[in-house]
């Protein structure tokens, strides 16, 4: 990953916390720019990139395990401001010379911690407060020089700080929302014990970039962005506009699996906020033909993406290879012209396995690309960013509420929120039950509370039920609405009862061929947030 110009860097080291990405959005919510890191990483390695600070976060292990991650000691005295939490505050421990043992009282949940000395890093926080541990070995001796901070009932040594060292840690995990006081804590040794200053903006963000796109694209390169209606590719889409103007095309392939609505919102709302040059390609025939007859959840993705791939590239040709071959013509150098704009964000690259990667791809490594014989090269905005923060940077760059705050949405639509064949009828049945599922909940205020909220056609199975003093034998439909940050893991929403009761009642009204209307109530793990 390249670090944004002008900002000072924190580095996540991630021992295998569920918490990782969330402790390095904290951080970026304090206004200081951070990026994860894994455990396996040289200490060096991490110091040559001159990280104004270093968090050690938690991890499933005991520091006494066999094979369990370990920090090199070196960390602690090159100077460089470290902050521990949970595992992280038990290796600084045990790394400068403290004691770690397995108590045999361990503290998950909801703790009582109680402040013994506030010191720098608990400043200004009540004496008494509730945090979140998860741990079960306890530091029962802080290292020489280190002041003890607070308590629990179990828990002797909660939290440290040497602040002439710039080394401070707590048992607890401050990140998350049932810990209270976590930001104030992260933020006191983020601002006053290592100094960073806090000029990770949205505004800054967006001006970076811009320049940045401009730099990389030159006067006359040409760009194409594949639209989907949702807001990743919408946002960087606005930007690489704003920075190159009618140089960039966006195509939108409209394969008929989008909900009621989507596809004129994206023609109309999004070419108004931004003047983009949008091109809409009508393939609904074509999806729905190559998936007559498909039932399998896998076959139906695999069709899909490919039938994408295909219209896509049909698209570049026609769009994109006359504008190569005039700015080629016009410019006076060899360089690149042909670029290709792509909605990643920072969690795919964390996932992928870590951030070096190239810029160059061939084509037929994404979708859309061009031709094997001719390089493409990527342009990706957001590459850095969370999801939040995407969304904040649309709303810096003027896009309707409507995509910026858009629930997440799948690349294959309705595809794979029909359980059975996908036909034309079955996704009109559908786009009816979802249109008046977000009605209600538009209505009830509850969009920003809700991470995502598929409706699920059984399109293969039938019930029976009666409307109007005659039977019926219609379809089921499944309401999946549910919580989360991002997605890794998600929490079925505890919607209000009169809110359900509306979304039912309309539903089974208003779509004939549904007569049965149920509630999803299992998380992530063990179930996923799509049925397919």
């Amino acid at each position: 990953m390249t670090q944004p110009a002008e900002h000072d860097l924190v580095l996540v080291v991630d021992f295998g916390a569920q918490y990782a990405q969330l402790i390095a959005r904290r951080v970026r919510e304090a206004r200081v720019y951070s990026e994860i890191v894994p455990h396996t990483m040289p200490v060096a390695e991490m110091l040559a990139r001159n990280p104004k600070a270093i968090i050690l976060s938690g991890g499933p292990s005991s520091v006494y395990d066999e094979g369990a991650p370990s920090i090199d000691p070196a960390m602690f005295t090159s100077g460089t401001p470290v902050f521990g939490m949970c595992y992280g505050f038990q290796l600084m421990a045990r790394g400068l010379g403290g004691e770690v043992a397995h108590t045999g009282s361990s503290e998950y949940g909801r703790t009582a911690l109680e402040v013994t000395a506030p010191g720098t890093l608990l400043a200004d926080i009540p004496a008494r407060h509730t945090v979140w541990m998860s741990h079960g070995d306890s530091v029962t001796a802080a290292p020489e020089g280190f002041t003890v901070l607070a308590s629990t009932a179990k828990t002797p040594v909660a939290a440290f700080e040497d602040v002439g060292r710039q080394l401070a840690g707590v048992q607890w995990h401050p990140e998350v929302l049932h810990t209270e006081h976590g930001q104030k804590v992260l933020e006191h040794f983020l601002v006053q014990i290592a100094g960073c200053r806090q000029t990770w903006t949205m505004v800054n963000i967006v001006e970076e970039q811009i320049e940045s796109i401009r730099a990389q694209i030159g006067d006359r390169g040409q760009a194409i962005c594949g639209l989907s209606g949702g807001v990743d590719s919408a946002v960087a889409a606005a930007i690489v506009q704003r920075a190159i103007g009618d140089r960039l095309t966006c195509v939108y392939v409209d394969h008929g699996l989008m909900r009621q609505g989507e596809t004129e919102q994206v023609e109309r709302d999004f070419v108004a906020a931004t003047g983009v040059d949008l091109k809409v390609v009508d393939a609904e025939k074509q999806f729905l033909d190559a998936l007559a007859g498909v039932s399998d959840p896998e076959e139906k993705r695999k069709i899909i993406g490919r039938e994408f791939i295909r219209v896509f590239e049909a698209a570049e040709a026609d769009i994109l290879a006359p504008k190569i071959e005039q700015s080629a013509v016009a410019g006076e150098d060899g360089g690149k012209v042909a670029f290709l704009v792509q909605g990643t964000l920072y969690p795919d690259v964390v996932e992928s396995g870590g951030g070096a990667g190239t810029s160059n791809i061939k084509s037929h490594h994404n979708v859309g690309g061009l031709p094997d014989d001719l390089e493409f090269e990527l342009v990706e905005p957001l590459r850095t960013l969370f999801k939040d923060e995407v969304r904040l940077v649309g709303e810096q760059l003027g896009l309707p509420a409507e995509i910026v705050w858009r629930q997440p949405f799948p690349g294959p639509g309705l595809g794979i929120r029909i359980i059975g064949e996908v036909t034309r009828e079955r996704l009109d049945i559908l786009r009816e039950a979802d249109a008046i599922a977000r009605e209600e909940l538009t209505r009830a205020g509850l969009d920003r509370d809700i991470w995502q909220f598929p409706v699920v056609l059984l399109a293969d199975v039938r019930s029976v039920g009666v409307q109007g003093d005659h039977r019926t034998y219609g379809h089921p439909v499944v309401l999946r609405p549910v919580t989360s940050e991002d997605a890794m893991t998600a929490d079925w929403a505890r919607l209000p009862y009169d809110v359900l009761e509306q979304i039912s009642t309309r539903i089974t009204n208003e779509v004939r061929e549904v007569n049965r209307v149920t509630v999803d109530i299992t998380s992530k793990p063990p179930g996923t947030i799509e049925w397919e």
